[in-house]
């Protein structure tokens, strides 16, 4: 053999070794992105169900509310509504009254519990005197 046969074939291999290496790795990157796909698809998969059973839960839920909605405008068009809830307020804000002072005297540590009382006491009140200041404002 001679130089120039020896210096081809050093070539060659090299070149065969190159070619090699250079495919490994467009193949080894088509895959990473073959996997990636994958995973998204799956992944998308994973997440189209849960949302489907919202949207079902949604679409049962819905002529509920549309039907408690329409309930709702017909008794704020109804004048007796404040005749009738403003003395169940003042009856449950004398009720909780009675529940703050209870957990009052008991001394127990759920101040928040004490606190909530009273607040919600407050606003039932509020609430009494809105529908009894509503009420004498339709009537003059």
């Amino acid at each position: 053999m001679t130089a120039i046969q020896i210096c081809a074939l050093i070539t060659l291999i090299a070149f065969a070794g190159l070619l090699i290496w250079a495919g490994y790795k467009m193949g080894h990157i088509d895959g990473k992105s073959a996997g990636l796909k994958e995973r998204d698809e799956i992944q998308r998969a994973e997440s189209v169900k849960p949302i489907r059973e919202l949207q079902a839960k949604l679409d049962f839920f819905q002529p509920d509310h549309q039907r408690l909605v329409q309930r709702c405008k017909q008794q704020d068009k109804d004048p007796r509504l404040g005749e009738l809830a403003r003395p169940t307020l003042l009856d449950i804000a004398e009720k909780l009254r009675i529940a703050a002072e209870t957990f009052a005297a008991l001394r127990t540590r759920k101040k928040k519990l004490e606190r909530e009382t009273r607040a919600l006491r407050q606003l039932a009140l509020a609430m009494a005197c809105s529908l009894d200041a509503a009420s004498e404002g339709e009537a003059a």
